[in-house]
């Protein structure tokens, strides 16, 4: 019998190395080193324990007596194989055990009888790898006999062969281990296993077919970390195993990117160099029968591997063998049909031991040796074997390369060369970019960039030239070290390092970065300041560091400033130029447009307050300096997908538009700039210069403008191109730019002009004097301003916005104290009102003259007064009147103004209260209709920029500014009309009143046709009709979501609006009945009537008339093809609507075409669409009118996935376009398990995926099973005298980690809030990971005497614990619900009761609700809850992971937390002491819904208990096809209805599925997945019998029920399923829930997917040391972690009974209980 014992070379087992010595000429053993320690004796019978293994190796030699000669001597064996694993391994002090050794060993030469044995290998074996017994042996005569043994062994053969050789390198270990602890953690670097200092070897090997990436950089800056760490060596080299891939330019390149990079490799080799050794080797192999040529086709080979097939070629004869390899090297044209393959293991798990290719034929010359060979090695095979012969003693390489170690190992020992280590480490994975040279090269030959070294690439020379240094570089890979965690990165992590390097660095880049300006080409204004003159003086180029230098600052009567900083200035205001001083704006010029056409200012130098003022850059225009054109360069991420999935085409994720260039005009000094210059132009950024400016050449007449190209920062939010953040939106939006910048924060908004952001000047109504200077208008404006800071503030809004605001608040504070000569303070008396304005606006009215004419003001300062009562603690009655108070004076504003008050509103017009005499309105007060017209459509335009830059996840930079000219749209918007924006509503027309005095009015006039309340209300009609169409061509054209619920919220809001003005609910088809026009008052004026467009034209009343009727018979027609509604009923609809078509084609010339988007009828998308979308349309109707109702039963259409109970369709209404489902589950639970829980989860409803890594929406169907949960154990625990309460989800920090014990299980978990916007909290704070810390305080405060006593609380919350690498869904999240109760009792009686009251009801919730069996229990010290006493759970299991999950805890807490938070009471027996209170906590989470899915769910879907189901019952009519009469059709479905009606009564959850566009077999399908208990099943059979069909969920068996007795049988059904399903899971919990007395019998149980009780003795270090040998080398399923068995409980009920004197399953304490362990969740 052979056996193969494999050793962890960094932790070497000695003793089992000297007994596999001592046995290897009886027993044949061979050594090998892997990855753990393991003794290999069968495929069913391995050890991984080292005293496991040492026994069994005496034991297989027992003529040798190493295990002792009789009973007695065995057991002093087992006695000190005791005693060297827990009294010698590890122990820091040894005094102790070497006093007990050394009196042993007084009179004896051998440990245990008169010869060598076990005792004496495993003791000296301990010893020898222990630093301390080293240390004590150099100091001598402490312990004279353990000497005087340990040198006795230490000279014979066997012991010094494995000291020398093993020894060395476990003390090298344990050194290394010492003083890593001893070091500080430098950028996650891991210590070499073995290394020693000058002897280590390592190697970078890149293959010569492209540029270096930063993933290879990442590669060579670890091996050169190794190499100067140990003083050792880094060989450089080049793999250019294949000829076609090898390129002599691209090792030019690397050898200058490693240059690059500071790394100087000590040796600079070739693989080639080796292709002769490689070649013997390989002759070796065939001639060994270690390999064989194989003449199998690719393809064929690759499914032979996958399948496991062995190839024919496998038993070919060496003689066979080497005539094909001759073939091979010859290179004939069979040659190169051939390999050469590895003789490995086809059979393997690992493919690549499926006997790979070493050796391939390729007819091509090498660049370094020619046509010397024809055959080339693989990396794969070439790489071994060049590793060893160099000398390499450390083998750095990626994870992704561990299924190749096997094969590398295997290489290594078939061709009997010396063994290098292999260290693994995790590869760099960047987000939004490719690492593939494949596809880099893509790249490249497309044309997508300019060259390997594209600052878009992630090659070193790429973001070497966007801007990233050397240094921040390399820091970057440091600080990724060598961990073997695989994470994809985004790229703002790189260039935060690259801006946050230390001072020291030389390359820094924002001390020493000079600044200087650029302007937007296209948006520069002029300002003129004449007492300027032209001069030029030096200034610092980096205000913070004078070492930078100085640089010349023009100045001059003229200089430029950005346009959309001019927007923002107003007249009289001071302005901060920088590196110049204020200068106050006294003239603003405007355009024939309204736009800032240039400015004029006058210095203010001597004025340095700069606190208050906008800062802007600029460039003086002056001959003498001529400005630099330059170019500023934007580049964004070249794949738009953050990450790319395995079945992703990157291809289909380039994002076309990832250069943007910006044209500016340039500070002069620019001019002087070199290639590489890494600058800062203020207020845009740091950038790097790619082409310095060139002056006109003589050979093109051109000049070269200087190209700098943005280099990020790691922020997401860009800084200001230009505008001050500082202004208020109150104080731009009535102003007009000349053009909206065309880059948004450095350029990046080209992909999305933005239109121009305000209207022209004209639509803007005059300002009123009245508003300049009257202080009651300037008090009303600080009201309202103040109402909209506090709702700011309120609402969390960003500081920037809330700053404005503020700003906008103080502004209109000092406008009127110069108003009034005294401060504004809030709950002042309104000031009197202003003289009468001047003569030249009579019609102008003036403002009342007290504040009883003002309910605005009356209402804000009511509501002032009140804010400062509550502020100032004022008595409750005085509170309760002003508040009455303000009641009423909000209802005065609303008799008089017909409007809610609304804080933060604009105080309305006079034109908003009634006048008390007729008139007519001043032309002022209605703006003219053309221009509210024009603004409603900029605001639409806007707001569709909006949602498209969203929809594709723009910068957020960018989606900030444009949202920011949106709002302020709105904002003229209402100034405008007085109200606010709707989408799709554009105001009413309104023809403006005529301004003439009532001498020369005219007589009333007849009102036209737009004046009734009918036209209003078909206009509403019209606009739900086409926004309703556009959310159906949005569905169909499957728009992005974001859009397609844009349209929805809109329709929604027009729906709104037609009720409002209708009172009615929107129906399609159905117009507003016209209602009789209502008489013109007579006193009114009569306004002039507006010129009417001619019948024909598109505009017409006639044709509007005739477009709405069109669009309302096309709503009738869509909506009666949804209903399925009776053929000649959808042909009579679809005649009438093409004879309306008729009519408006005849009316207007043009065709009826819908529209795409809200407005004009006609209006809408392009031409192209509305084609296509009237071929549809009109295929549609031919098809309606044609064969409408020829579908077949199964032949459905459906509209929408899913449905209510009695649901006709999805949402958004009537029917649409057939969806391709993937239903039903794709994965087995048997064979994943991991794909399946992910599918059933997802298909049946019950989750949907959040944004955030381990964080998952609950839908309602599984939230119901949480409700079910819930309610029965909240009614339960209130039995108990339980109450619920609510305590804050945030806990300070010095709360948190009062009980330290309790902190430091937690602490890994805790999240912890550290600003507050863009403040740092002064001290951070935790999401709570459980409440103790948080309640316990409050009870304290509440318990003063054992009267209070006991306290019973419990809260129904959620809790985050965020550290973990496998989220899954319910059963490992970072957010989950749970309710958790905290009670306190006088006494330790009451307490320890009540935990075992509180798990009988968790077994209930599992056992009685959800049909889960469980073992009831209390855990292990290790794992009881931190800070506890004791904890008791009880734990369910899923026998198709093999695993265990934990249900619920109760803990008994003692006195631990209220001795910490002083949870104190007087003892009433001992009056005068005070007496800490028990308590206890417990809690069950909703990790109950992962578990119930895991036990029941089978590969059809979720199995639900009926206890706990959201829906018991589903009925389904079946039979319903063309053939079926109307009247059974009905007569059947009202069968169903009355099913529901009767099992409803019953008390039962029932739904009954009518959906008439899905077959009854998908609905089967649905609702089995979904899990539904019973699905009755009623048939036009069923109807005549009188009788159902129930089919069961849980074993699929149909039942036929007479429908007397429906309601009871399915009662009793509903029972049946509920205990069968109990039942079932029961009898599993059996089988896989043992017993076993020893370890070999426990881990035989473990990995055949079982629960085992075993004798334990309680240890924590015993526990550790069980999990670490029961430890697995793979997963036991995908994403799930390699674990060991767990303590799971010490079971209340254990199989067998502890025997007197047993011992712990590890050998080594005596067994205290059985206790259950198993691998777990």
């Amino acid at each position: 019998m052979a056996l193969n014992l494999t050793i962890n070379s960094s932790n070497p087992p000695l003793g089992a190395l000297l007994a596999a010595e001592h046995v290897k000429g009886t027993v044949s053993v061979s050594v090998e080193e892997g990855k753990d320690n393991k003794l290999h004796v069968s495929e069913e019978v391995q050890f991984n324990d080292v005293n496991s293994i040492s026994r069994y190796l005496a034991r297989v030699a027992p003529s040798l007596g190493l295990y002792g000669s009789s009973m007695l001597e065995q057991t002093e064996v087992d006695h000190w194989l005791e005693f060297s694993a827990r009294r010698v391994c590890g122990q820091a002090n040894l005094t102790p055990a070497l006093a007990e050794l050394d009196k042993a060993l007084a009179l004896r030469t051998f440990l245990v009888g008169r010869s060598l044995t076990l005792a004496d290998l495993c003791v000296w074996a301990a010893l020898k790898g222990s630093g301390e017994w080293q240390a004590i042996v150099s100091q001598g005569g402490a312990v004279p006999h353990v000497c005087r043994w340990f040198s006795f062994l230490s000279s014979q053969v066997p012991f010094a062969s494995v000291g020398k050789k093993w020894a060395a390198t476990k003390m090298a270990d344990s050194k290394a281990a010492e003083e890593k602890e001893k070091k500080a953690d430098v950028g996650k670097f891991v210590e070499l296993p073995g290394a020693e200092v000058g002897k280590v070897v390592v190697r970078f090997p890149p293959e010569a077919s492209g540029y270096l990436h930063i993933g290879h950089a990442k590669a060579a800056l670890l091996n050169q970390h190794y190499q100067v760490s140990f003083k050792g060596k880094l060989i450089m080299r080049f793999d250019d195993t294949n000829p076609e891939k090898e390129k002599e330019d691209f090792e030019k390149v690397i050898l200058e990117d490693v240059a690059m990079l500071q790394i100087k490799p000590d040796q600079f080799t070739y693989t080639s160099d080796h292709f002769p050794n490689i070649l013997a080797l390989a002759e070796q192999m065939l001639a060994e029968g270690k390999a064989y040529i194989d003449d199998t086709p690719p393809e064929q080979m690759k499914q032979e591997r996958e399948q496991r097939v062995e190839s024919p070629n496998r038993t070919n004869s060496v003689e066979k063998n080497m005539q094909m390899w001759e073939e091979m090297k010859r290179g004939s044209e069979y040659g190169q049909t051939c390999c050469m393959r590895a003789k490995m293991d086809m059979s393997s798990n690992n493919g690549c031991m499926r006997d790979p290719t070493l050796y391939r034929c390729k007819n091509q010359p090498h660049p370094r040796t020619g046509t010397t060979y024809r055959v080339y090695p693989t990396y794969d095979f070439a790489c071994p074997i060049v590793d060893s012969v160099e000398g390499v003693t450390h083998a750095l390489r990626t994870t992704e390369y561990h299924d190749r170690d096997d094969q590398y190992y295997w290489l290594i020992e078939a061709l009997r060369l010396r063994k290098p280590y292999i260290w693994e480490y995790a590869r760099l994975n960047l987000n939004n970019t490719v690492l593939s040279k494949r596809k880099l090269t893509w790249f490249v030959n497309e044309g997508y960039v300019d060259g390997w070294d594209d600052p878009r690439f992630p090659t070193v020379r790429g973001v070497l030239r966007r801007g990233m240094t050397v240094e921040g570089l390399k820091q970057f890979i440091a600080a990724q070290g060598g961990s073997r965690s695989v994470v994809n990165m985004e790229w703002d992590k790189i260039w935060a390092f690259n801006k946050k390097l230390p001072v020291s660095c030389k390359k820094v880049i924002d001390p020493v970065a000079p600044r200087f300006t650029a302007l937007c080409e296209s948006q520069v204004v002029p300002i003129l300041i004449p007492d300027a003159k032209e001069e030029m003086k030096e200034a610092a180029k980096h205000p913070k560091n004078a070492e930078v230098g100085t640089k010349a600052v023009w100045y001059g009567p003229k200089v430029y400033v950005e346009g959309a900083d001019a927007e923002t200035f107003a007249e009289g205001e001071t302005v901060t130029f920088i590196n110049w001083g204020n200068i106050i704006i006294t003239k603003i010029h405007r355009d024939g447009s309204g736009a800032v056409s240039s400015l004029e200012g006058r210095l203010n130098l001597e004025n340095t307050d700069y606190k208050k003022t906008t800062k802007i850059t600029w460039l003086a225009c002056t001959p003498r300096a001529p400005f630099v054109p330059t170019v500023c360069v934007n580049y964004q991420h070249l794949i738009s997908k953050p990450v790319l999935g395995k079945d992703d085409d990157f291809k289909d994720y380039i994002n076309k538009n990832s250069k943007l260039e910006e044209r500016m005009v340039g500070d002069p000094c620019l001019k002087d700039l070199k290639k590489g210059d890494i600058i800062q132009l203020q207020r845009r950024g740091f950038y790097i210069c790619d082409q310095p400016y060139e002056p006109i050449s003589p050979h093109s007449c051109k000049e070269s403008p200087c190209v700098l190209l943005y280099i990020p920062d790691g922020h997401t939010k860009e800084m200001p191109t230009a505008g001050s953040k500082d202004k208020s939106k109150g104080q731009t939006a009535g102003k007009a730019v000349k053009e909206e910048p065309s880059s948004q924060a450095k350029g990046k908004a080209k992909s999305a002009p933005a239109p121009s952001s305000t209207p022209a000047p004209t639509a803007a109504p005059a300002p009123t004097p009245s508003v300049a200077g009257d202080p009651v208008a300037a008090f009303n404006r600080v009201v309202a301003q103040g109402e909209v800071v506090r709702q700011l503030k309120t609402g969390k809004a960003p500081k920037e916005q809330v700053d404005a605001a503020v700003k906008q608040l103080l502004a209109l504070k000092a406008d009127f104290k110069q108003l009034t000569g005294h401060d504004y303070k809030p709950g002042m008396a309104p000031p009197t009102a202003s003289p009468a304005p001047p003569p030249a606006t009579p019609a102008q009215p003036s403002p009342a003259p007290d504040a009883t004419a003002c309910p605005f003001t009356r209402v804000a300062q009511q509501g002032e007064l009140v804010r400062r009562l509550k502020a100032d603690k004022a008595p409750k009655d005085q509170i309760d009147a002003a508040v009455k108070e303000l009641l009423a004076r909000k209802a005065e504003f609303k008799q008089i103004t017909g409007q809610d008050y609304k804080p933060g509103m604009a105080p309305p017009t006079t034109a908003t209260v009634p006048a008390p005499t007729p008139g007519p309105a001043p032309a002022a007060e209605s703006p003219p209709e053309a221009n509210v017209a024009v603004l409603h459509n900029r605001v639409a335009e806007q707001g569709e920029v909006v949602r498209k830059l969203k929809a594709e996840k723009a910068p957020k930079d960018q989606v900030d500014a444009a949202v920011k000219q949106l709002l302020a749209l709105k904002t003229v918007f209402k100034q405008l009309t007085g109200q606010e924006y709707k989408p799709g509503a554009p105001p009413t027309a309104t023809a403006p009143t005529p301004t003439a005095t009532p001498t020369t009015s005219a007589p009333a006039a007849p009102a036209p046709a737009a004046a009734p309340a009918t036209h209003d209300a078909n206009a509403a009609y019209e606009r739900v009709a086409q926004q309703g169409e556009l959310v159906r061509k949005l569905k169909s054209e499957k728009a992005p979501k974001d859009q397609v619920d844009g349209a929805v919220k809109q329709l929604l809001a027009l729906k709104a609006e037609y009720k409002q003005k209708t009172g009615q609910d929107y129906k399609p088809g159905a117009a507003p009945a016209p209602s009789a026009p209502a008489p013109s008052a007579p006193s009114a004026p009569a306004p002039a009537p507006a010129p009417t467009p001619s019948p024909g034209q598109p505009n017409s009343p006639q044709a509007q008339a005739l477009f709405s009727q069109v669009a309302q018979q096309g709503e009738l027609v869509r909506k009666l093809k949804s209903e399925k509604a009776p053929k000649e009923q959808v042909d009579a609809a679809v005649k009438v609507l093409l004879e309306l078509k008729g009519q408006y084609k005849a009316l207007t010339g043009a065709e009826y075409k819908p529209v795409s988007a809200p407005g004009a009828p006609g209006g809408g998308g392009s031409a192209g669409e509305d084609k296509s979308r009237k071929e549809r349309e009109n295929k549609s109707e031919k098809q309606g009118a044609e064969g409408g109702g020829r579908r077949k039963g199964g032949d459905k259409t459906p509209a929408n996935k899913e449905g209510g109970a009695n649901a006709g369709g999805g949402a958004g209404g009537e029917g649409g376009p057939k969806k391709q489902t993937r239903l039903g589950l794709e994965a087995k639970k048997e064979e994943n398990l991991a794909d399946w829980y992910s599918q059933v989860i997802t298909k049946a409803e019950m989750i949907e995926y959040y944004d955030v890594s381990g964080c998952y929406v609950l839908r309602p169907w599984a939230f119901s099973i949480w409700e079910a949960i819930k309610d029965f154990f909240d009614s339960e625990i209130k039995k108990l005298g339980v109450e619920n309460c609510y305590f804050p989800m945030f806990v300070s920090q010095a709360a948190l980690e009062k009980e330290k014990s309790h902190i430091a299980d937690f602490a890994p978990e805790v999240a912890w809030v550290t600003r507050s916007g863009k403040t740092e909290l002064a001290e951070p704070i935790a999401v709570r990971p459980t409440s103790e810390t948080v309640m316990y305080p409050a009870y304290a405060k509440w318990v003063q005497s054992h009267r209070d006593l006991p306290i019973k609380l419990n809260q129904w919350c959620n809790v985050v614990r965020w550290e973990f690498k496998h989220p899954q869904p319910f059963l490992r999240t970072r957010e989950f619900l749970w309710q958790e109760g905290h009670t306190a009792f006088a006494t330790k009686e009451e307490a320890a009761e009540e935990v075992l009251q509180i798990l009988d009801l968790y077994a209930r919730v599992y056992e009685e609700l959800m049909a889960i069996p469980v073992v009831k229990g209390r855990k292990t010290e290790k794992e009881k809850f931190a800070g506890g006493d004791y904890t008791t759970t009880v734990e369910a299991f899923i026998s198709a992971s093999g695993r265990a999950i934990q249900g619920a805890t109760s803990h008994h807490l003692g006195q631990n937390f209220s001795r910490m938070f002083e949870i104190v009471f007087e003892d009433p027996k001992k009056p005068g002491e005070k007496q800490l209170a028990f308590q206890n906590s417990w809690g069950i989470t909703t990790r109950t819904i992962g578990v119930l899915t895991m036990v029941h769910g089978d590969n059809m879907g979720l199995v639900l208990p009926p206890r706990v189901a959201c829906v018991q019952v589903v009925i389904i009519p079946c039979g319903i096809t063309a053939s079926l009469a109307e009247s059974e059709k009905e007569a059947l479905l009202a069968q169903c209805s009355r099913y529901l009606s009767r099992l409803q009564g019953a008390g039962l959850r029932v739904r009954a599925d009518m959906r008439d566009n899905y077959s009854p077999g998908w609905k089967f399908n649905h609702w089995e997945l979904k899990g539904v208990p019973i699905r009755v099943e009623v048939g036009p059979k069923d109807l005549r019998q009188g009788q159902c069909v129930a089919v069961r969920r849980d074993t699929g068996a149909k039942l036929t029920l007479p429908e007397a007795e429906a309601e009871k049988r399915i009662t009793q059904l509903l029972d049946d399923i509920q205990n069968n399903l109990f039942k079932r899971a029961s009898d599993d919990l059996k089988k896989h829930m043992v017993a076993a007395d020893s370890m070999e019998e426990f881990q035989k149980e473990l990995d055949s997917g079982k629960i085992v009780q075993i004798p334990f003795c309680g240890g924590i270090e015993c526990e550790d040391w069980i999990k670490k040998t029961t430890a697995k080398d793979q997963d036991l399923e995908p994403g799930a972690p390699s674990m060991g068995a767990k303590s799971l409980c010490i079971p209340f009920s254990p199989l067998r009974t502890l025997q007197a004197g047993q011992m712990c399953v590890s050998g080594k304490e005596p067994a205290q209980c059985y206790t259950l362990f198993g691998r777990s969740y």
